[in-house]
């Protein structure tokens, strides 16, 4: 009996503030209708639910009482990303800290311009993790500190790109992958069982441009990088990743790339990387995981 033959699909949308892409091989036209769709929702789900500009977001509603102090209940998802963020924080020194989301009311990369010290100090108040606890049965999030806030977006695009993944498998998908914005997730191999081969970007040059390129069959990619958002003064760049015990942006990496078995794990390798400046490579390297990083001096290093 011959193999049901696989039509290929491409299917783009926009979600988290980024280009995002379906590439995979489906049953048919209208079975890949089907699961790119659901792929689409599930991650304007996740987007409406943890977005910090949707004043209607789940996230929104915890930061309310996170500005004022106190207990909120949350659900198991949420559980489970604050329990991930949580080993993140341990296995990074403190340094990957989702509560230092509040130091963004002083970088406001769109106005070009350096906030003041007496401003980051007043804002580093306002952060550490160890300010908060998470309880269980219900489910709760406890404030021990007013004007505190969280801000999950080191962690639910790549969780996205995770349960992408898994909705197409679920629905028979065996090859592809998913990009969300440079976040990658692969569903499976090409359907002749070779890698897919995936670049990455000069984090100074030209958009196509690559430092160069991991294969992979299955797990996931993630990029972190000071090119993305960003502002320049005086010749000197200012990364959207700042440093939650100095309340300044981190200035040794200008890109780290991590492959691991899922996305999530990549990308916040990546992060952490990044916020161990000096140190980032020597940890990438005992982490094992495939890499590859460049300074911002140009030099590229890697496994």
């Amino acid at each position: 009996m011959g193999q049901t033959p696989q039509t290929p699909l491409i299917y783009r949308f926009k979600a988290m503030g980024s280009p995002c892409e379906l590439r995979c091989f489906v049953t048919g036209k209208n079975a890949g209708k089907r699961v790119a769709e659901a792929v689409e929702a599930d991650i304007l789900r996740l987007e409406h639910r943890y977005s910090r500009y949707r004043p209607d977001s789940l996230l929104s509603n915890i930061n309310q009482v996170a500005a004022v102090g106190g207990v909120v209940e949350i659900d198991d998802e949420t559980l489970q990303l604050l329990n991930y963020a949580d080993t993140c924080h341990q296995q990074s020194g403190g340094l990957f800290d989702i509560t230092s989301g509040v130091l963004r009311h002083a970088w406001r990369f769109k106005d070009q311009q350096l906030p003041s010290q007496e401003l980051i100090q007043e804002l580093l108040q306002n952060v550490g993790w160890h300010k908060l606890e998470l309880l269980q049965d219900p489910p709760r999030i406890r404030f021990n500190a007013p004007r505190m806030e969280i801000d999950l977006g080191g962690v639910v695009k790549e969780y996205a790109a995770d349960r992408a993944a898994v909705i197409c498998r679920n629905a028979g998908v065996r090859h592809g992958f998913i990009n969300l914005g440079g976040d990658i997730r692969v569903i499976g191999p090409q359907p002749g069982g070779e890698p897919w081969t995936i670049g990455v970007q000069h984090p100074r040059r030209a958009t196509g441009e690559v430092i160069g390129q991991l294969r992979l069959k299955h797990g996931g990619m993630a990029t972190s990088g000071d090119y993305e958002r960003c502002m320049l003064i005086n010749g000197e760049r200012y990364a959207h990743i700042l440093n939650p015990k100095t309340g300044w942006p981190v200035k040794y990496l200008a890109s780290v790339s991590v492959a691991a078995n899922f996305c999530l794990i990549a990308g916040s390798a990546a992060t952490i990387a990044m916020l161990l400046e000096q140190d980032g490579p020597a940890w990438l390297e005992q982490l094992g995981a495939p890499h590859l990083w460049m300074d911002i001096a140009g030099n590229v290093g890697g496994s």
